[in-house]
């Protein structure tokens, strides 16, 4: 056969617009594109669905190992099972909630150590930027070949785990930039006042405040603004390329733009959850939709629609960030874990939203879901549609609503704010390097086809893994 497989009859995504097209695949890679292809070892009718770049999430959290303390939240075989399924064929994970975080060289090979022979999809590695890590950990975690770093300016961590992370004061935060900035790689940032937020959440705490209403007025839109400015002002004393995570309202997707447009190398992103949630639903929802920062109101949600349309938002996450159902099972919503599982809803929502509900071009839904994220974090192989490229897709069924339920989902514990609402549109088959991981007729396979990920530049490379 010339081929291992064509995926036939579809309406294939490429850089230039989307055409009815043949899609062959060769030893994992894109081979050919257009008709009359020949033959191939397996073949798959795609007629009526959209075949896209499999959608490269660039902000997930697996938290494998647990290290004792959170063995029973998300773990590598649960979280890229639901990825598959999800329409995701690679993400990029977190340097938290596991423990030990991942700091150090040691800590990333524990890390690749817990994930071997479990991976459905592949994974690329954030490294942490702490103030404990600046003595050789920058550089260690460089050499291991992680795809970028991740430093916190909001609280995180607990300071009663050994190895937990823990977020940056404003030194190690320059101290940090200046060491990574001469690796070439990207910092990305959670960007919150924690002076500001935290004060005010333990004065709402303290006055009796239970709902997630009062929790959002404790975060406002300003102390997100202001770290963003700052690590922009940073950025240009230390010459590192940075990138703001899950950026929650407009004002700070603004001084993004205007920093880029004077030069700053620095991009955005959102997250799924920003653009279909907001402040008025939240407590009907319950702490399952708390995240940080806080999802905002509707008009907030409209600015940020535009700005992603307009191209000022670089790409969407997941920010896949699941706890056991006890962390979100409380009364009081200040208690409450505050992260969203999100993972296996990034594509369906999305392209409903955005493609369905908004007009958003198949173009620029690719862009945002796996080339823009692709580019950031030179994952050369990843992100398109295009002879050469690792033939990653996620074929998608439009205008086909459907109820996600519980037992959809594969998370390790099933909750998320997406449950009981009604989606415009069904992944339908998932796609690895031309292995299916995951159809509608036989489930999500069960066999470990995923790699991780490295830096092209790394000394240390998939050798690890072997």
């Amino acid at each position: 056969m010339a081929y291992d497989l064509i995926i036939k009859n579809g309406l294939v995504i490429l850089d230039s617009g989307e055409i009815e097209t043949d899609v062959a695949v060769k030893d994992g890679k894109i081979a050919a594109i257009g008709n009359d292809l020949g033959e191939a070892a397996e073949e798959i009718d795609a007629k009526g669905l959209v075949v896209s770049p499999g959608m490269l999430d660039a902000h997930v959290h697996i938290t494998d190992p647990g290290g004792g303390h959170r063995d029973e939240w998300e773990g590598y075989e649960t979280g890229t099972k639901s990825s598959a399924k999800g329409g995701v064929t690679s993400f990029i994970e977190m340097p938290l909630n596991q423990i030990p975080a991942t700091t150090d060289g040691k800590s990333l090979q524990i890390k690749l150590d817990a994930g071997k022979d479990k991976l459905t999809v592949d994974i690329g590695s954030f490294g942490g930027l702490t103030p404990f890590n600046l003595n050789g950990g920058i550089q260690e975690l460089d050499e291991g070949g992680v795809l970028a770093y991740k430093c916190f300016l909001g609280t995180c961590g607990d300071r009663e785990i050994d190895g937990d992370f823990m977020n940056v004061d404003d030194y190690s935060l320059y101290e940090g930039m200046k060491q990574i900035a001469k690796t070439g790689k990207v910092l990305a940032v959670h960007a919150e006042n924690a002076p500001i937020t935290d004060r005010l959440g333990e004065i709402a705490y303290k006055n009796g405040e239970t709902t997630l209403a009062a929790y959002v007025a404790t975060r406002p839109v300003f102390t997100e603004v202001e770290p963003i400015r700052k690590v922009i002002l940073f950025a240009e004393e230390t010459g590192c390329r940075v990138h703001i995570c899950h950026i929650a309202c407009p004002e700070g997707v603004e001084e993004v733009t205007q920093a880029r447009e004077r030069g700053v190398d620095v991009t955005c992103e959102t997250c799924t959850h920003y653009l279909y949630f907001d402040t008025s639903e939240l407590d009907e929802i319950g702490p399952v939709v708390k995240c940080s920062p806080p999802i905002r109101d509707k008009e907030n949600q409209n600015k940020m629609w535009e700005q992603l349309l307009a191209g000022e938002i670089d790409f969407v996450t997941s920010d896949h960030s699941p706890c056991t159902p006890d962390l979100k099972d409380k009364e009081n919503a200040f208690e409450a874990w505050g992260g969203i599982s999100g993972l296996q809803n990034n594509v369906d929502v999305l392209f409903d939203e955005g493609v369905q509900k908004r007009g958003m071009s198949l173009t620029q839904f690719a862009d945002i879901i796996a080339a823009n994220p692709a580019d950031r974090y030179d994952l050369d192989n990843k992100g398109r549609i295009a002879i050469g490229k690792d033939a990653d897709f996620v074929l998608i069924k439009p205008n086909a609503p459907y109820t996600l339920k519980a037992e959809d989902l594969e998370y390790r514990n099933k909750i998320s704010p997406y449950i009981g609402r009604e989606i415009g549109a069904q992944v339908v088959h998932t796609v690895l390097r031309g292995q299916t991981i995951y159809s509608q007729e036989t489930g999500v396979t069960d066999q470990p086809m995923g790699e991780f990920l490295f830096d092209s530049s790394s000394t240390m490379k998939k050798a690890q893994t072997n």
